[in-house]
């Protein structure tokens, strides 16, 4: 039977050690501290930054990449606070599906409400789960979120990984990196922070991988995380809409394997056959496809009903 971090009676919070977030810089953990309210029921307390050199956090509402990365944290945090898992596991994201409430500005402190389903187990510790996440500021809902991931030991990621576990390794292979895409197409204010590169085919970029990006390469990792991933969806969906800026409000994504370092991977965008209101990115590398996003946007400012997201050719 799992073991229980606290008493359920209780309503103390604990705090969130850095290490848990998997976070090597303090300045970029979001979580602050949590309790335990049932069984597989928990709230986790979040600060967000007023000012960020990657996130947005003016009067432009929540952004939904540090909204991603602060569920993101959350699952770490979890595994190893209430689910018995040692530092040093690999969690591994399956699917993660959310949604923004409108939110006129980021607010600073949120609350996480959690609950775990589907939990599998591996003796006392966990080894999947899927977190169903309400975000609060007060009494208002900022976004939801529902993830599915598994828990990997050592030994079991190395012999899935093969040569691409050795880090070192798989940064000494990595591409050179192409230029960026301009920035006002990407949705960034920095040329820096853009993660998609142009190509000649309309509705197709690259996927541009910067290992020495402070945030998004926090600490040396053996492939491309799921967080770059969800930003070149965002990205890709901001070059592709025929109004700009827009806003991601809710995302339905997908990871079926890893991104590496040592080959070009593809972001292509269409119209979501399934939801002509949404577009649907996909990443593809060495020919097999390794991530899909639906992407719902809306705009930031005022624009015309009849302006809708558009790309130049449908997916591979």
């Amino acid at each position: 039977m799992i073991r229980i971090a606290q008493d359920l009676t209780s309503s103390s919070w604990a705090p969130v050690p850095q290490s848990y977030s998997h976070k090597r810089n303090a300045d970029e953990t979001l979580l602050t501290s949590w309790q335990r309210t049932g069984p597989d029921r928990f709230l986790i307390k979040a600060g967000w930054p007023g000012d960020h050199s990657f996130y947005t956090t003016g009067a432009d509402g929540t952004d939904p990449l540090l909204f991603s990365e602060t569920v993101r944290q959350c699952l770490p945090v979890l595994s190893h606070a209430a689910y018995d898992v040692p530092l040093g596991h690999h969690l591994l994201w399956e699917t993660y599906d959310y949604s923004l409430a409108e939110s006129p500005s980021a607010p600073r402190d949120i609350t996480l409400h959690i609950d775990c389903t589907d939990i599998s187990r591996r003796g006392t510790r966990a080894g999947a789960a899927t977190a169903h996440i309400r975000a609060l500021h007060g009494d208002s809902l900022i976004g939801t979120a529902t993830t599915r991931f598994t828990i990997q030991t050592p030994a079991v990621y190395r012999r899935l990984r093969g040569e691409y576990a050795d880090v070192a390794h798989a940064l000494e292979r990595r591409l050179p990196l192409p230029a960026p895409l301009p920035e006002q197409e990407a949705g960034r204010e920095r040329p820096y922070d853009v993660v998609l590169s142009p190509t000649d085919i309309p509705g197709r970029h690259q996927l541009r991988v910067d290992t020495g990006h402070p945030v998004l390469f926090d600490h040396p990792v053996d492939h491309v995380p799921g967080i770059l991933l969800l930003d070149a969806a965002r990205q890709a969906a901001h070059a592709a809409s025929r109004v700009r800026p827009v806003h991601p409000i809710g995302m339905t994504t997908r990871f079926f394997r890893y991104v590496e370092f040592d080959a070009p991977c593809w972001i292509e965008t269409a119209v979501d056959p399934a939801h002509p209101d949404r577009l649907l990115v996909t990443a593809w590398q060495n020919d097999k496809e390794c991530f899909t996003a639906s992407v719902a946007l809306a705009a930031t400012q005022a624009t015309p009903a009849a302006n809708a997201p558009h790309t130049g050719r449908g997916a591979a």
